[in-house]
């Protein structure tokens, strides 16, 4: 993904807004892991809760944007390791892999959605019938 430091054109049609307000998110998250080793993607910034790193962080990411696209829009098998019921916040634990390949695992993901996006009318409803998103709110 080449980093869009910009937000979308003020008048744009609802595509243009959705997809350039993602990639402009999308591409903060690689600003802010630009020059981090990769001890200090992996350290933890919150005492009460090791798993909060930014390397931890970034998987989180990649797998919320193949849950809401892939899974719950597409209708797609939950697969991935948010769905380990055994295994608390799975998605991450990330230890011992490098920040360059969790920030192109993301940006992989992120291409895939915007594929999704470019594919499908905005009035499109999700389709996955077992994933109740508003259960969790």
């Amino acid at each position: 993904m080449k980093p869009v430091h910009q937000r979308p054109p003020f008048v744009a049609d609802e595509r243009t807004q959705l997809v350039g307000w993602l990639d402009l998110q999308r591409a903060i998250v690689h600003l802010k892991g630009r020059g981090l080793s990769d001890a200090d993607a992996h350290r933890s910034v919150l005492p009460a809760s090791p798993l909060m790193t930014v390397a931890g962080v970034v998987s989180h990411l990649r797998w919320v944007e193949h849950l809401w696209f892939e899974v719950a829009f597409l209708g797609k098998p939950a697969v991935g390791p948010q769905f380990d019921e055994e295994t608390e916040d799975a998605d991450m634990r990330v230890s011992g892999i490098p920040l360059t390949q969790l920030l192109r695992e993301y940006e992989r993901q992120c291409a895939v959605s915007n594929e999704i996006i470019a594919a499908h009318p905005l009035d499109d409803a999700g389709r996955h019938t077992d994933f109740d998103a508003a259960a969790y709110y």
